[in-house]
């Protein structure tokens, strides 16, 4: 997957480059605009239980799987404001993206959903992680800037649950409180996740549900 991100890291937009004969796979509702000979196949690729599980992960039950016979653009672009990163995938191991980050890839690339149990749970990022396999490229966006680290074997790196955009499978993770139960309520830390390598971790530096939680400050629902 050839791609040019611009306009980065607040309001990245990613434009693919199709070879003639090419095609890129994209989240529903992500293309801002296509460029020369482009055509587009909606579906759920993989069946109905794949759509299903896709969209248990926070993304759309469809997939748009964009073609060109004579080489063309698509560029893709978040709901947002951030930035977006090309990660490449081995075909060895897998990579497991929070819910809503997963924006486009190579068609080589499966994009499954994970049983994330309890620890997705307490870590605010629900029961399921998408789960990425494969070998190629894929598109990650981002809430603000997105910063990607690679973790030596028993280094540990921690970050708020609200920052968390992907991490590599071989990476060891568990969730606990910021401090005590007086700082977490008191201090203004919730949870954090504790990533312990081998493998790579990306970060966004800004949190949705910080956001969320500062529209229902200004602006409060009242009912009637």
């Amino acid at each position: 997957m050839d791609v040019t991100i611009t306009a980065g890291p607040a309001f990245a937009m990613g434009t693919i480059t199709v070879p003639p004969g090419g095609s890129v796979r994209v989240e529903a509702g992500a293309m801002a605009m296509t460029r020369g000979d482009v055509s587009m196949e909606t579906s759920t690729r993989g069946g109905f239980m794949s759509g299903l599980k896709r969209s248990l992960g926070g993304e759309s039950f469809f997939v748009n799987d964009f073609h060109s016979g004579s080489g063309g653009q698509v560029g893709v672009a978040a709901t947002l404001p951030g930035d977006m990163a090309e990660v490449t995938l081995d075909g060895t191991g897998a990579l497991l993206v929070q819910s809503g980050s997963w924006i486009a890839s190579d068609p080589s690339i499966q994009v499954d959903s994970k049983w994330g149990g309890g620890k997705s749970f307490f870590s605010g990022e629900g029961l399921i992680l998408l789960r990425c396999t494969g070998a190629g490229e894929l598109l990650l966006a981002s809430y603000g800037a997105i910063q990607g680290f690679t973790l030596a074997a028993g280094e540990t790196l921690t970050l708020d649950t609200g920052h968390v955009v992907a991490f590599d499978d071989s990476v060891q993770f568990s969730v606990r409180k910021a401090g005590s139960w007086k700082s977490t309520i008191l201090g203004g830390e919730g949870l954090v996740t504790d990533f312990t390598g081998p493998g790579r971790v990306w970060l966004q530096t800004r949190s949705s549900n910080d956001l969320i939680d500062w529209i229902k400050r200004v602006n409060p629902q009242r009912n009637n």
